[in-house]
């Protein structure tokens, strides 16, 4: 036997447990694993001593959509071991769009996909994905079809339910693009336009989804006082439709009494439906900064948005339900508070903020901390991305340990970025498991692998097996752990030798190696890979 990779003595990973063997890669697969394997000839050969070998890890939650056209590397995720990425969460993604919708799409996605080189050319997800692949990334991208932009396409940014006319051309997109090669459909229900969806809508777009049989991956309307009636909203939509349901980053903002509601919730629910979700190990999140404002200041769009903003009135409205909330809505303003939002992305002229947190920016300022927060939009045009402090940590564990849930990262590029970017895989495999313990190996690869996988109907990835993909992670147990901070978080891990997309070293002995391997499901021409 000839081998372009052979590794030696490893201890490979998978959902059944732990074996040494030897593991043969060519031609960008695996070609055999067992004990003493008789390779002859090898390109590169590694011991493995010591080290564990797992399948390449797929990101659930990827707002990566636009990196690639600036930085197709994609170091972050690479050096933790993402070597696949699901894109367009939060109903949020560049496309579809039209001519009268593209500029305030870019506008509006500013704080969380932020970009210079994207070139914006694409029109619909088939076109979106064949510019994407043009830019050859480090690691493999699947999308979702964002409902948002869809919406934004067909209705623009109006506060109002579709008609038939509308709800027709809806699904006719939604369905063209999963034939595109989307294997999912995500929902942002408290970003604009998405968030005016009724349920009878989004039971029509999960019925153009089920007939693909593509999960649907809801970012909830409510994740504090009223997240599980948020829940259950999307759980009526699946029972209904018979589409598969994944919850987006499952989380209680300022609500830690509903813990045990939470998990009754999602156990009965998995009972009736298909249901997974993800989770990020992190009791903070970040978003664009104008996830602060009050649902009625989107309609119109951005445009409209900003002029709110800028009128006295509207301001001061605005401030008041910041601080005193409207039935049925969120509020982050409210439930993290103004010591607990930190900038981590200002447009010029307003850089400096970044780091700052609300609080800060009012006292430097003078203001309250509401104005404050308008104030920083309007004079960066809403190009504006925070972190917002929310739960304790222990909460976090507690819902990932007796949830199950899968991982998504949720890393966004910004300046000063939540340590997510950089320390998701490697708090969850070198912190939970082998660390702390709180779960085992296999359940590990089960979360960041051979669970996303499935989800996605990726069935050539999420195990070291004969015949799969060669998208492999190497580390140093010893050593392999999430060392990013919120005061620093650009800092990749230790412990990483080695990680393989498609075969293609893109990491080693802690740097990245330059190559770009990764694939991209779908297209014009393709109904996927």
């Amino acid at each position: 036997m000839e081998a372009a990779l052979l590794i030696t003595g490893v201890d490979v990973v998978d959902e059944t447990g732990v074996r040494t063997a030897d593991v043969a890669v060519d031609g960008g697969r695996i070609v055999a694993v067992g004990p003493r394997l008789p390779v002859e000839s090898a390109g590169e050969r590694i011991d493995g001593s010591g080290r564990l070998l797992l399948p390449g890890f797929v990101d659930l939650h990827a707002h990566s959509a636009l990196r690639p056209f600036d930085d197709p590397l994609l170091t972050p995720k690479i050096a933790q071991g993402f070597t696949t990425e699901l894109i367009c969460p939060d109903g949020l993604g560049p496309a579809p769009v039209t001519d009268a919708t593209v500029a305030s799409r870019r506008r509006y996605l500013q704080g969380l996909e932020p970009s210079k080189a994207a070139p914006w050319h694409w029109r619909t997800m088939g076109e979106f994905l064949d510019a994407l692949a043009a830019t050859r990334p480090a690691a493999n991208m699947v999308a979702c079809v964002p409902h948002s932009a869809v919406r934004e396409a067909v209705m623009g940014n109006a506060d109002r339910r579709p008609d038939a006319r509308e709800m027709a051309a809806m699904r006719d997109l939604i369905e063209e693009s999963l034939a595109a090669g989307c294997r999912a459909v995500s929902f942002g229900m408290i970003y604009a336009p998405g968030l005016y969806a009724d349920t009878a809508e989004l039971i029509g777009i999960a019925e153009a989804a089920a007939a693909f049989d593509v999960p649907l991956v809801p970012h909830v309307r409510n994740e504090a006082a009223g997240v599980l009636e948020s829940i259950g909203e999307f759980v009526r939509v699946a029972e209904l439709t018979g589409a598969p349901l994944h919850v987006s980053h499952v989380k209680l903002v300022g609500v830690p009494e509903l813990l045990s509601d939470l998990i009754d919730l999602l156990s009965s629910a998995r009972d009736r439906i298909r249901l997974t979700f993800d989770q990020y190990p992190y009791g903070a999140g970040s978003t664009l900064l104008s996830a602060l404002l009050p649902p009625y200041a989107f309609d119109g769009g951005p445009a409209a948005t900003l002029e709110r903003i800028r009128d006295t009135a509207e301001r001061e409205r605005m401030a008041r339900d910041m601080h005193r909330g409207l039935p049925g809505w969120e509020n982050l303003f409210g439930a993290c508070g103004p010591d607990n939002i930190v900038v981590t992305q200002a447009a010029a002229p307003r850089g400096a903020a970044v780091s700052r947190t609300v609080a800060r920016l009012a006292e430097e300022t003078g203001s309250d901390p509401a104005f404050a927060v308008l104030d920083l939009l309007s004079d960066t045009e809403l190009d504006a991305a925070m972190i917002d402090h929310y739960s304790a940590e222990e909460v976090v564990r507690e819902i990932f340990v007796r949830s199950g849930a899968l991982v998504g990262s949720d890393g966004v590029f910004n300046p000063h970025p939540h340590p997510r970017l950089y320390g998701t895989a490697p708090k969850v495999l070198g912190r939970f498991a082998l660390r702390d313990q709180l779960i085992t190996l296999p359940d590990a690869v089960t979360r960041l692998a051979a669970g996303p996988a499935r989800l996605l109907g990726l069935d050539d990835r999420g195990a070291v097996a004969e015949g799969l993909r060669a998208d492999l992670v190497l580390i140093d147990p010893a050593r392999y752990l999430d060392s990013a901070t919120y005061a620093e978080p650009h800092r990749t891990p230790d412990g990483v030798d080695l990680v393989t997309v498609g075969g293609a070293a893109v990491w080693r002995a802690g740097a990245h190696t330059g190559a770009r391997p990764g694939t991209v499901t779908g297209g014009t021409g393709a109904g996927g890979i």
